[in-house]
């Protein structure tokens, strides 16, 4: 099996689709040898900043001299960055190998397996091969039913945050969505937990999400910890990051992350690396290190160019956040949502920022048309256009010779930079 022919494997039609539940990557794994059994893993799940607390983890403990897997989705530019080592993607010798056992192994079921199994399972089998310290393991949907929770223990559990999203599969409250994050928690493992929305505070000072988790933590008898986020004092932002202090370190952080949000999401990244015992120069290298594609990343500064992958309301929002502290001004924004999301309320913080919205339909079967889309705008008071292309939605925001923000799904994400590199 070749690279091509990976690919087209693993994006056949017939392995299409979403279905929750551990029967089928049990089954695929114990066919496989198990290679999950001899891996140590840190489980990230939660609604938002997992990807960019999977950058920092990944950049620290390379710092500290460990062989780092990184398994994540979904990816941004090419399929190869879901499985990485030190940040570096698999190779495409390597990927097609280890879809090639994989193949074998599915192919003998009676009940096959999705397209998200079969990566996750030759993620394990190329982790297994490269004899990694830890893996850095992000949940897809959820975490009770995700198929990264067929792992049985782990170094740590990250939750990095809880919101409303995906309440057609994981429960139209944020508690219980919570308990759907808190499946990933194991016996004895410790979790660290970061911002949670909830219906209402509970009464020893957590809120009802936060109380959720904690409850399922006590169960599983795994320590609890909430990241103390009074402890951190944001400094200074910018297009290129930001500087932070966090209480009980003598120096400020830096890191090359932009986004408001970010120092938020090192505040987890150090407190889970506190309670691993690593020691602060090989944090602070690592968090000036990271990078994370497609989260508020500029792409040009001349004009200046930026994307962000904010796809749900808590994403959107601290995007929103971060053009006003960082830019503070009317912008054009470039952008595109699946017709499941709520982008109508998404659309309202958006228009805070938006002297006109140039709206396109990402290139997914869930994609919400672009007509429609623009039809929100317009509604809400602000000037839309629908484009049939994000290349042509670029180029007219560039030519009206604003800042562009490209937000919304990461499915845009190539086309807006294919697009930018040609333009600009």
């Amino acid at each position: 099996m070749n690279y091509e022919e990976a690919i087209n494997y693993i994006h056949s039609v017939s392995w299409l689709g979403s279905r929750p539940g551990l029967s089928r990557i049990t089954e695929l794994c114990r066919l496989l040898g198990n290679p999950q059994s001899s891996l140590r893993f840190i489980h990230i799940a939660g609604t938002n900043g997992k990807g960019s607390v999977l950058s920092m983890l990944s950049a620290v403990l390379t710092e500290a001299g460990m062989k780092t897997g990184e398994f994540s989705s979904p990816y941004v530019y090419r399929f190869n960055e879901r499985i990485s080592l030190g940040g570096v993607p698999i190779s495409d010798s390597d990927l097609a190998e280890a879809v090639e056992k994989v193949r074998d192994a599915a192919e003998t079921m009676a009940d096959h397996p999705t397209e998200f199994e079969l990566v996750t399972a030759a993620a394990f089998l190329y982790f297994k091969e490269k004899k990694c310290d830890v893996v850095l393991l992000e949940a897809g949907l959820g975490g009770r039913l995700d198929c990264t929770n067929v792992i049985v223990t782990s170094l740590l559990s990250v939750i990095t945050g809880i919101d409303l999203d995906h309440t057609e599969y994981l429960g139209d409250t944020c508690e219980k969505i919570a308990a759907e994050k808190a499946g990933i928690i194991k016996e004895g493992c410790p979790v660290i937990v970061g911002k949670c929305r909830s219906s209402f505070p509970s009464s020893d000072g957590l809120n009802s999400s936060e109380k959720v988790i904690k409850d399922a933590a006590l169960e599983k008898y795994a320590p609890f910890y909430k990241v103390d986020y009074s402890r951190l004092h944001p400094i200074s932002f910018s297009l290129t990051g930001a500087t932070f202090a966090f209480d009980g370190y003598a120096e400020p952080f830096e890191i090359c992350l932009a986004g408001t949000y970010q120092p938020e999401n090192a505040a987890l990244v150090i407190t889970a690396c506190e309670k691993l015992g690593i020691n602060e120069e090989y944090i602070r290298k690592g968090l000036k290190k990271a990078v994370w594609k497609g989260r508020f990343e500029t792409l040009s500064h001349n004009p200046t160019v930026i994307f962000d992958g904010g796809h749900n309301p808590q994403g959107v929002s601290a995007a929103v956040r971060t053009v006003k502290e960082v830019l503070n001004k009317k912008i054009g924004v470039v952008t595109g949502v699946m017709a499941d999301k709520a982008y109508t309320e998404m659309a309202a913080m958006i228009c805070e920022i938006a002297e006109k919205v140039y709206c396109v339909s990402p290139h997914n079967p869930r994609a919400l048309q672009a007509e429609k889309l623009a039809d929100v705008y317009r509604n809400l008071g602000v000037e839309a256009t629908a484009y049939p292309s994000v290349k042509s939605a670029v180029a007219a925001a560039v030519s009206d010779g604003e800042t562009v923000l490209g937000l919304g799904s990461l499915y845009m994400y190539k086309e807006f930079c294919d697009a930018v590199k040609e333009i600009v």
